[in-house]
């Protein structure tokens, strides 16, 4: 009941914000959310550098706040908390981008492993090893796996996560940043394909990576919960979703060229 009660009394605060243009009740709508964003900046923060500031994705969260509370539709009787989250960690995500936190050394470096990754699978048809990467890059094992964790924040960062404009409408992140007529390859490839393709892609992952994969995305844990769980070191941890995550990219880039020369 009391859940129930407490429901009621947000609907109403909603109303009075939006179809009154009660300014308090907007106020109140803040000051009860605001705590997400210090939530969702602290497990962010856990898989970024020290050189990220807590108190920078804070900010950045606060305008993703404010854009969840514009565009949350109340009417649907769904939790605000779900939805804000997502808003908040995808501003802080796209902050830390626009402000262009990753040196250019590193852009290249992930840029290079990731076409590695690309070429290799489309001619193995499969996971390949370190191994394969390190020879196609001409550098040792211990060579890369100290880059893949030189990257891992690029990493964080580069999958092209989507974001939502509305509770209907989504599009990649990398829109956000691209100009916006110019032809993008990724508008081919359907959303459902791509779920599908991604889905498929995550199957194949080698059984650790899938499993940081499945505990980072969809349990939510922190690199460092996961390292917990799985009995490895926070560097071993980033390094396994680097790697899937470049698996994941060159999945996807393999299918829009694809499709793209059909």
């Amino acid at each position: 009941m009391a859940r129930k009660a407490k429901k009621q009394v947000d609907i109403e605060k909603w109303k009075r914000w939006r179809e009154q243009g009660d300014r308090q009740a907007e106020l109140e709508l803040i000051e009860q959310y605001l705590p997400l964003v210090n939530y969702v900046a602290t497990r962010l923060s856990m898989g970024l550098p020290d050189t990220v500031e807590k108190d920078d994705l804070i900010s950045f969260g606060r305008f993703g706040l404010l854009d969840a509370l514009k565009k949350f539709d109340y009417m649907r009787g769904l939790q605000f908390e779900t939805y804000g989250m997502w808003r908040i960690r995808g501003s802080m995500i796209d902050g830390l981008r626009v402000n262009d936190t990753i040196p250019r050394s590193i852009r290249d470096k992930a840029k290079k492993i990731e076409e590695a990754y690309t070429i290799l699978e489309q001619q193995h048809l499969r996971a390949v090893t370190d191994e394969e990467v390190s020879e196609y890059l001409n550098v040792s094992t211990a060579e890369l796996n100290q880059t893949l964790l030189d990257v891992s924040f690029a990493s964080v960062l580069s999958l092209d996560e989507p974001i939502q404009d509305d509770e209907d409408h989504k599009q990649s992140r990398q829109t956000v940043v691209t100009d916006e007529n110019a032809e993008k390859p990724e508008t081919a490839l359907h959303k459902e394909q791509r779920k599908q393709i991604l889905a498929e892609a995550i199957d194949k992952l080698p059984p650790k990576e899938r499993t940081v994969v499945s505990l980072f995305y969809y349990e939510e844990c922190s690199l460092t919960e996961i390292a917990e769980i799985m009995g490895l070191s926070a560097s071993r941890i980033s390094q396994l979703h680097s790697k899937a995550i470049f698996r994941m990219k060159g999945a996807l880039q393999r299918s829009k060229e694809y499709l793209l020369n059909e």
